[in-house]
């Protein structure tokens, strides 16, 4: 399979002529694949066409039988928005205002000098929460007692790990925001 002149000349005049990846490569024939239609076109630089719409065929509508009259549907309080992926089948989006937390109180939580540690320092009860540069000689850790297994104390822990309710609760804060912006 080869493009000569005369191939390409006809690859033209066929895909001016709106025909078909498919059909110019059946006109072409001799190991002209449809593929190698499409990569010859793009190469050339042929313009892309658009697709002339298909003749719209009338349907006869179906005569309903008029047995009661319809109630009239309210008119939606909000715009319907399109809906895709697995919510295809979504009539309407939706939406739940969650209260907002209450604050907690601030609480104040000093180190004492005395229980911050050097690596070297620190043992399986302690809180393992960094405190500084460590690239910097005066970086410790916290120290402060831990429960056994858990690498932080429990202010330090309220701070690591966040409740998975919260998490849930942000991210879908974030989504309407995102879906009201854009």
């Amino acid at each position: 399979m080869s493009w000569t002149d005369e191939r390409v000349d006809l690859l033209r005049k066929l895909w001016t002529d709106g025909l078909s990846a498919s059909q110019i490569a059946a006109e072409l024939s001799n190991g002209i694949t449809r593929n190698a239609v499409i990569g010859k076109v793009h190469r050339l630089g042929l313009s892309g066409r658009v697709k002339a719409n298909a003749p719209v065929v009338a349907r006869p509508r179906v005569q309903q039988a008029a047995a009661a009259p319809r109630a009239a549907k309210p008119a939606p309080s909000r715009p319907m928005t399109a809906v895709r992926g697995n919510t295809v089948m979504v009539i309407e989006a939706q939406t739940f205002e969650a209260a907002a937390p209450a604050p907690r109180p601030m609480e104040e939580v000093v180190i004492p000098i005395s229980e911050r540690v050097t690596i070297m320092e620190l043992r399986e009860a302690m809180c393992r929460w960094p405190l500084g540069d460590p690239s910097q000689p005066d970086f410790r850790y916290c120290g402060a007692r831990s429960d056994v297994g858990a690498s932080y104390c429990a202010h330090h822990s309220r701070m690591a790990y966040q409740p998975a309710q919260d998490r849930r609760r942000e991210r879908e804060r974030r989504a309407q925001q995102m879906a009201r912006q854009g």
